[in-house]
């Protein structure tokens, strides 16, 4: 049974390998000489003026985390689509009571004002 996941193992642990191979080259032979001009943050082709970061807005990231926790959750329409006849009445129903508990999260957050854009 464990057989089947051999070739999965061994592709991880070629890319794995890959990876620090290709990182160790880059350090061994990439240029380290530090100059002023490498070290000015570029943007736009314009001088930076200010400082090099600024502060984001939390709600900012609210949205951009839900967008991913409701697009994660979505994706689990497809197998069960693919699926739907060999499940049944029971995966009707499984999914009826996926997509409340996934509506009550979206207007829970809604109501919470965290889909709102200022």
């Amino acid at each position: 049974m464990l057989l089947e996941y051999i070739a999965i193992g061994v592709m991880i642990a070629v890319a794995t390998l890959i990876a620090f191979i290709a990182i160790g080259l880059g350090e061994l032979f990439g240029p380290r000489k530090n100059t002023e001009a490498k070290n000015v943050p570029y943007e736009s082709g314009m001088d930076p003026y200010g400082e090099g970061t600024r502060r984001m807005p939390v709600r900012f990231y609210l949205i951009a985390v839900l967008f991913i926790l409701f697009d994660i959750e979505v994706v689990f329409f497809l197998p069960w689509a693919i699926a739907f006849r060999s499940l049944g009445i029971f995966g009707l129903f499984e999914m009826i009571v996926f997509i409340v508990i996934l509506l009550i999260g979206y207007v829970y957050a809604w109501k919470k004002g965290a889909l709102e854009w200022e």
